[in-house]
């Protein structure tokens, strides 16, 4: 009898995984094969929800406070009618594609529990839960079009009903009305919310997870509000236990990933596990990337036995993401970047900011008129339009950091140049590669260095690229240039020359004092002396080129320097 019952068990679980389901093995995460599976993810922010400084907004970050902003400019139906754009525009087949041919293998949601059901308070009759398709509609497409690039969907709850912490642009919280953690209705509605998706997904072999409570910061006993020195944090474990129920009334297949209070990484009271497929998630921002960096999640994998996974990190530099994703893989940690696009500069795509939203935003800000009505409409509307992947900013070196620059210290052209008769060649148009073989620079990333949240500065300029290169745009001008350069720091340029000979390159920059620059060219080397000067003007001097690829170093050895462009002219 021992034997059957053995055997029917063993038979489940083989048909459960054969289907194609990520579970977990030990301390690793596998695939239906048993294979290790490293996750290589990036996070859907601003998609489902907008958190303030996505929008550049100066004003409180909830996205329902952007919203009455919005209103207060183009009307209600108007508003309305640029979420149906932006929610459509945002994440499309087009960015799951070029994700899956950059290198990525899974996708993060950070879905909005409003469009999934009603918040409480609206309820027609309370304690009943409305469904609303438009969210699960929307979960379904994305669903396909992961499914269509093999790559993994994990569904996070990341604004949950009534707010899961006191940071509160990051569940579009009301702190007016009952927390999550106030209100007995809202937490049930969370917990109904997450057995409806379960239900829907259970048979979805290409659902990766369920990350059931993004983020929580809340201090529940002690004297820090955002949960940080919280010791037992009973009422989150009691949540993440009855959702952890529902899910496994109806789905014994899916990973359930589980985070810490305070913003994902406080365990005290949460630990051991609950569950046979479940990972521990932590979340890494602004600090360094050593082992003893994230030691303590270490531990709890070999304590637990139990997967770990870097489900949330991004927001710095390309060396800090380099360094940390690298530091992942060597420790066999999944990984999840934040997020895919943004107005941004240090993400895969940025959207474009239009001259209409400018003027929105400065008036925001008490620099600018009250735009008309239209004037705004046409400004939201252009806006929704800029978040479609085909009229995104591609940020090409971001993408090569994580994922080409984790496992080769080769430098590659930022961009093809080929030098003819003649040919000019962008400063900020850098080889990609690690600091210290594409280029250097003495601000890399941004860090804490106290306790007192002070971080270092990195990136004075924040466009255009996302090393510690300062880069800049000039005034009234489409012009860009490496500025606020310091003595020692160095760009190398890789390009081509149509023919070998001797050519006059001149570098057109600006100083604010007499100094030096350097150039070093396939074994040659020559020093420039530049002038004080406060217009462009090129320094000229001679080099000679090889027929095929060159690399250029230039190194500045003053301080004040502004770089426009090397412009080649053969001899």
């Amino acid at each position: 009898m021992k034997k059957i019952l053995f055997i029917a068990i063993f038979i489940t679980v083989c048909n459960s995984y054969a289907q194609g389901f990520l579970h977990t093995e030990g301390q690793k995460i596998v695939n239906a094969e048993g294979k290790n599976v490293v996750l290589k993810g990036v996070g859907l922010g601003g998609h489902m929800l907008q958190e303030g400084y996505m929008m550049k907004v100066p004003f409180s970050g909830q996205q329902y406070v952007f919203k009455q902003h919005m209103e207060d400019l183009i009307g209600k139906t108007a508003t309305a009618e640029f979420y149906e754009k932006w929610l459509t525009n945002h994440t499309q087949k087009a960015d799951i594609d070029s994700l899956k041919s950059w290198g990525f293998n899974s996708v993060r949601l950070p879905m909005h529990y409003n469009l999934y059901t009603l918040p409480v308070g609206q309820e027609p009759v309370k304690g009943k839960q409305t469904w609303l398709e438009k969210g699960f509609q929307m979960t379904d497409s994305l669903l396909k079009w992961c499914e269509q690039n093999k790559m993994y969907l994990i569904l996070d709850m990341h604004a949950t009903p009534g707010g899961q912490g006191h940071d509160v642009n990051i569940s579009d919280r009301d702190p007016s009305k009952p927390s999550l953690w106030e209100s007995e209705a809202n937490q049930e509605k969370l917990i109904a919310l997450w057995q409806k998706l379960a239900e829907r997904y259970v048979d979805e072999p290409w659902i990766g997870a369920y990350d059931i409570i993004n983020e929580p910061n809340w201090g529940f006993t002690g004297k820090n509000k955002n949960g940080l020195d919280e010791q037992e944090n009973k009422p989150l474990k009691e949540l993440m236990v009855a959702i952890t129920k529902v899910i496994r009334k109806v789905d014994k297949s899916h990973i359930i990933i589980i985070e810490g209070n305070g913003w994902g990484n406080n365990y005290n009271g949460v630990l051991p596990p609950w569950d046979d497929n479940m990972v521990i998630s932590f979340h890494k921002y602004w600090n360094n990337n050593t082992k003893g960096d994230i030691q303590g999640f270490l531990d709890f994998r070999e304590k637990y036995n139990t997967p770990i996974w870097l489900g949330e990190s991004g927001e710095n530099s390309n060396v800090w993401f380099t360094d940390a994703i690298s530091l992942m893989q060597e420790n066999n940690i999944g990984w999840c970047w934040w997020p895919l696009k943004k107005l941004g500069f240090n993400n895969p795509l940025e959207v474009k900011i239009n001259n209409g939203y400018r003027q929105i935003l400065n008036y925001w800000k008490g620099e600018a008129k009250k735009p008309s009505k239209e004037e705004a409409y046409n400004a939201f509307m252009q806006l929704a339009e800029n978040a479609k992947i085909e009229n995104n900013i591609f940020h090409r070196g971001v993408v090569d950091a994580m994922i080409r620059q984790t496992t080769s210290e080769e430098t590659k052209p930022f961009k093809k140049n080929l030098i003819k008769k003649e040919g000019v060649v962008n400063a900020v148009d850098y080889d990609m590669g690690h600091i210290g073989k594409a280029y250097f620079d003495t601000g890399a990333g941004n860090y804490y260095i106290s306790t007192g949240g002070e971080r270092t500065g990195w990136n004075n300029g924040r466009i255009y690229r996302n090393d510690g290169v300062d880069i800049f745009e000039e005034e009234n001008s489409d012009t860009l240039y490496v500025g606020a350069i310091e003595n020692g720091e160095w760009l190398q340029y890789t390009f081509n020359a149509y023919k070998k000979g001797n050519y006059e390159v001149s570098i057109v920059l600006k100083s604010a004092s007499e100094g030096k620059i350097s150039l070093s060219i396939n074994g040659e080397s020559s020093v420039v002396n530049i002038i004080n000067t406060d217009t462009w003007k090129a320094v000229k001097t001679k080099i000679n080129l090889h027929k095929g690829e060159n690399k250029l170093k230039v190194e500045f050895l003053s301080e004040g320097i502004q770089f426009k462009e090397l412009k080649f002219k053969r001899l």
